[in-house]
């Protein structure tokens, strides 16, 4: 049985998926870049801006000569670039050394944006300089051969069942009848989609037999009684004996037109009235892509 907080989210309308080809993603190549570098020179790549929780980056690095590669926080690498004494406070993150070759990946923890940063690892020839401040206030070097440094981004993105159909939870019956002995026989739907989803709920003060069957054998019971127990063999969206009970069935379009019955297990005295409400997931748009 569904409890409370599940089935007020079913009351309510949204967009659900669940009877669709999950989407498939990948990364997929996005822009790219190539620069030449000096002896101990970094280079700023993009500037990433992950969700709330953080995310993921991948890039391709290729380099001539070994470079250093690391994330740091956009806001403090631009306040160094400003106030060079400030790089030694800098906070580095995936740092890898030594590349000339790899698929760069780092996790960002969070929605602070965070800049890809490469160094070159050569040490300038005429002076061995100290931390990246100095680096940066470095002045005239003489001409040695570049470091071609290749960046190739990656993006996120969907790669196949990219295209969804599109479901929406809709409500069928909502409606307290008076019981009586003669079976309550609702017309329901027509499945329009594989494994589409229905919501039964019920709640009567005495003991009901409640089914989904093909409509055509809900009329034979209504008409006959004594067929009831042959129907019930043909479905196994069913349930006896309930007076407060939610549960779900699934439908395919091969099943056809669906209807629901509901009659009591037993004979009562009184006025009886029971409580029903059925909602069913419906095709809305690209109702074809699910059954490829």
């Amino acid at each position: 049985m569904r409890n409370l907080c599940a089935l007020a989210l079913l009351l309510c309308t949204f967009v659900a998926s669940s009877s669709a080809q999950g989407r498939i993603f990948d990364w997929t190549r996005a822009n790219d870049e190539t620069v030449q570098m000096d002896p101990a020179d970094f280079h700023t790549g993009r500037v990433y801006h992950p969700a709330p929780g953080g995310g993921n980056m991948h890039v391709d690095i290729a380099a001539k000569l070994p470079v250093t590669i690391a994330m740091t926080w956009a806001d403090e690498w631009n306040n160094a670039l400003q106030h060079p004494e400030a790089f030694a406070n800098l906070e580095f993150r995936c740092v890898r050394e030594h590349v000339v070759s790899a698929t760069y990946e780092c996790h960002l923890p969070s929605d602070r944006p965070m800049v890809l940063t490469i160094r070159d690892e050569r040490t300038p020839d005429r002076a061995v300089l100290s931390g990246i401040g100095a680096i940066i206030g470095h002045g005239a070097r003489r001409f040695i051969s570049p470091n071609d440094l290749h960046i190739q981004y990656y993006a996120w993105n969907c790669v196949e069942n990219c295209i969804q159909p599109e479901l929406q939870w809709f409500r069928l019956i909502k409606e307290k009848y008076e019981v009586t002995q003669t079976p309550k026989v609702y017309s329901l739907l027509t499945p329009d989609h594989d494994g589409q989803e229905l919501n039964v709920r019920i709640k009567s003060p005495v003991p009901m037999t409640i089914a989904v069957i093909p409509s055509q054998l809900a009329d034979q019971v209504y008409d006959k009684t004594q067929t009831l127990s042959a129907a019930l063999n043909q479905t196994t969206c069913k349930q006896r004996g309930v007076q407060s009970l939610t549960f779900d069935c699934k439908f395919d379009l091969a099943d056809g037109p669906q209807s629901i019955m509901i009659l009591p297990d037993s004979s009562f005295s009184g006025h009886k009235k029971a409580e029903i409400e059925l909602q069913t997931v419906k095709c809305l748009a690209n109702c074809n892509i699910q059954n490829h």
